[in-house]
């Protein structure tokens, strides 16, 4: 049987791209179902978990692009699986909680959040929210990525990767408010920036004011070893500023 010929300039097949992945742990099977559903409108996909030992074990095998976490979850505290999942890398983390006061947002952001929305919620502002994570996560480079790092006093910081060694060689992952904000001191060393400046940097969408407060002093501790001097100075009435010289590669 004759097959007809394939065109002389067939087009190259276009990409297969997959949509990004969402974690959805919440214990609420109405509420994982309407962010399911509300996610996949809006072209994202999702895997939903009751608990946190599942989502955890999830994690594992799979990363997520963000993951949407309920504090209140039957078999661990919602602050625990923020430090467990911090511990794996750099996934960008949604809370949704009913604990409304700001003692608790400010709780989520110093544990490694990197947004704190309030239960009653609108799905659609939760979708907002999830891009707007991933756009602060993603490579800025469309083009030739480059893989820059930071070297200062010891320590090791690849923007990129959120990834930040100590001069003891302990390593740790930064949230996407934290590197941001770290990447922005680091490129201007031994000047005072303002808050301004450094909410224009870490993203006007925060959920609090003073969430760059909150990460300051989360950078600051993790910059403190073995009860040497901080490397971040408050100026106040100025902002803060970067007392270390830093050598950029790449």
């Amino acid at each position: 049987m004759n097959h007809p010929a394939p065109p002389r300039h067939a087009p190259p097949p276009e990409p297969i791209t997959r949509d990004p992945l969402v974690f959805i742990v919440e214990d609420e099977a109405e509420i994982r179902a309407l962010l399911a559903d509300t996610l996949g409108a809006y072209r994202f996909r999702s895997a939903s978990f009751a608990t946190a030992d599942a989502a955890l074990a999830a994690i594992g095998l799979e990363t997520p692009a963000a993951v949407i976490l309920d504090l209140g979850l039957p078999d661990m505290d919602g602050l625990e699986v923020i430090n467990r999942i911090r511990a794996t890398g750099p996934v960008p983390i949604l809370v949704l909680s009913a604990r409304a006061h700001a003692s608790d947002r400010i709780m989520g952001l110093e544990f490694g959040a990197d947004d704190y929305v309030v239960k009653p919620f609108d799905p659609r502002e939760i979708v907002a929210r999830v891009r707007s994570l991933l756009r602060r996560a993603a490579p800025a480079a469309e083009s030739e990525p480059r893989r820059e790092v930071a070297r200062f006093s010891g320590w090791t910081f690849e923007p990129d990767s959120h990834r930040l060694v100590a001069p003891h060689g302990e390593e740790s992952f930064l949230s996407t408010g934290e590197a941001t904000l770290l990447a922005a001191l680091l490129r201007a060393p031994k000047r005072v920036l303002s808050r301004d400046h450094l909410l224009e940097h870490g993203g006007r969408d925060d959920t609090l004011d003073r969430a760059i407060d909150v990460r300051i002093s989360r950078l600051r501790k993790k910059l403190t070893s073995e009860g040497g001097p901080s490397l971040i100075r408050t100026v106040y009435g100025s902002g803060y500023m970067l007392t270390s010289a830093v050598e950029w590669t790449g």
